[in-house]
């Protein structure tokens, strides 16, 4: 089954030349050296919807959504003209001290609407590490504030992602983001067990799980010091770390442990808001908390410009702004509320509300759920785990023991190349296939992942078979 077609929009380009020039000057995130000098790589030129088109005018539904972010689809012309309208108007304001300008306003005010509790304060950064690393600042400066200066320690948790500036990779706990070559802070940052039932709950129920990550976080409280302790970081689903759904009420009960410990609750959102889960935040909806601090970015403006947001509650804001302090927030980035980039998270949303797409992401998440569940039943998948349209098959050697392929195999990417050939991109993280494609995505395109998947997950049997790898 293949859907690759030459795009009626774009001829093809010199793909040869883009490839030279690509190994000859560009260095990529996560760029790894040998691989790219040997086959350089996918350079995509056009892009419409879930699907996406390369140099060579091959198309592919992106079921990657770019980088968990191309929420609404690519190619809408209602975003092009929003963008473009905004920098014919305004296409830079500086945003400093007393400085604004109406759609960083209008955006701030907006994100203080659809926010739970009273998240009524925004921070606008660039992206998502920004946000997360203005969070830890917040965190830094309250607790200061407060007459709380030993107050600043972060727990968070193994495989987690939290962005990749030196901070927030720091925060982080994801083993294959730590290559030896590169430093991490570790002063302050104490990382918690993954909750990972496949992995994790060693034979215990899901509550049984559930209880020993609890009693946990409240031992290592003790032990660190809850005076010493000024936040809890945490994605309600983890994302890049395999898709992690933690046991039902894991979110409440840790919010719970840190109302008790007075424990700033961080939210990091910045996959799973704007329709990823189907909601615009999906701490409360999905999780039952209302955190102090929810970080945001990628569906933020569905990737049509780099922007992210700190939002967090009136409590922080009546301690940080006490009136006749003379305080003064010295942070902030030069592109910090970006008059375009605002006025594409407004039209964003606009598009989101007007077509109610949170709504049609539950349903037709559901569907694929389903769906997705059926690759289960495969010879080397271990474990199907979905969650609306956030979703990874995980693959083992022995689906009785769960034991995993050599690491040096990289059994992700060898059904991630067969899908390629069909007309599909999913990410492969080593034992991993993750999806996070368009929330937009229809009956059709679920199918269209699905049997693709399918088809790759069986030839890949077959070759490895044949290689003498299983």
């Amino acid at each position: 089954m293949t859907n690759i077609t030459e795009s009626k929009r774009f001829s093809k380009f010199d793909s040869a030349r883009l490839i030279d020039a690509d190994k000859a000057h560009y260095m990529h995130g996560y760029h790894v050296f040998d691989d790219h000098r040997e086959q350089g790589s996918l350079t995509i030129v056009d892009g419409e919807g879930a699907h996406i088109q390369d140099a060579e005018g091959q198309r592919y539904l992106d079921a990657v959504g770019g980088m968990w972010c191309t929420n609404i689809g690519l190619g809408r012309e209602e975003m092009v003209e929003a963008i473009a309208d905004q920098t014919r108007r305004l296409a830079y304001s500086n945003s400093f001290c007393d400085m604004a300008n109406d759609r960083a306003i209008e955006l701030s005010e907006k994100l203080a609407e659809l926010a739970p509790g009273d998240l009524n304060r925004v921070f606008l950064t660039t992206g998502g590490s920004t946000a997360v690393d203005t969070a830890i600042r917040l965190v830094h400066f309250y607790q200061n504030c407060r007459g709380k200066p030993e107050k600043k320690q972060v727990i968070t948790r193994i495989n987690a992602y939290h962005g990749s500036t030196y901070l927030t990779m720091s925060l982080g706990g994801k083993q294959a983001d730590r290559p030896p070559e590169f430093d991490f802070l570790s002063d302050g940052i104490h990382h918690l067990s993954c909750p990972y039932p496949y992995r994790e709950a060693q034979g215990r129920s899901e509550a049984e799980f559930l209880e020993a990550l609890v009693a946990e976080f409240e031992a290592r409280i003790a032990e660190v010091g809850a005076e010493r302790i000024g936040a809890f970081l945490a994605e309600p689903i983890m994302g890049s770390g395999g898709v992690i759904i933690p046991p039902e009420g894991y979110h409440r009960r840790m919010w719970e442990v840190c109302r008790r410990h007075d424990i700033l609750y961080i939210s990091d959102e910045v996959v799973t808001s704007f329709g990823r889960l189907g909601h615009f935040f999906a701490s409360e909806d999905e999780f039952g908390v209302i955190p102090d601090i929810i970080t945001t970015a990628k569906g933020l403006t569905s990737g049509y410009q780099p922007l992210g947001a700190c939002i967090f509650s009136e409590r922080l804001w009546e301690v940080i702004a006490e009136p006749g302090t003379g305080r003064c927030f010295s942070h902030g980035f030069t592109y910090s509320g970006h008059p375009v980039a605002c006025a594409a998270a407004l039209k964003n949303i606009e598009i989101i509300e007007r077509e109610a797409l949170l709504p049609r992401a539950r349903e037709v998440g559901r569907y694929f759920e389903e769906r997705l569940a059926t690759l289960a039943e495969l010879p080397i998948v271990g474990e199907v785990r979905a969650k609306c349209f956030m979703a990874c098959v995980e693959f083992v050697a022995d689906k009785a023991t769960r034991e995993l392929f050599p690491e040096e195999l990289n059994i992700g990417e060898w059904v991630h190349l067969r899908a390629e050939r069909r007309g599909l991109l999913v990410r492969p993280i080593v034992h991993l296939n993750v999806m996070s494609p368009a929330v937009t995505l229809t009956h059709q395109e679920v199918d269209f992942i699905v049997d693709v998947l399918r088809d790759s997950i069986l030839e890949t049997v077959e070759d490895l078979r044949a290689a003498g790898h299983w």
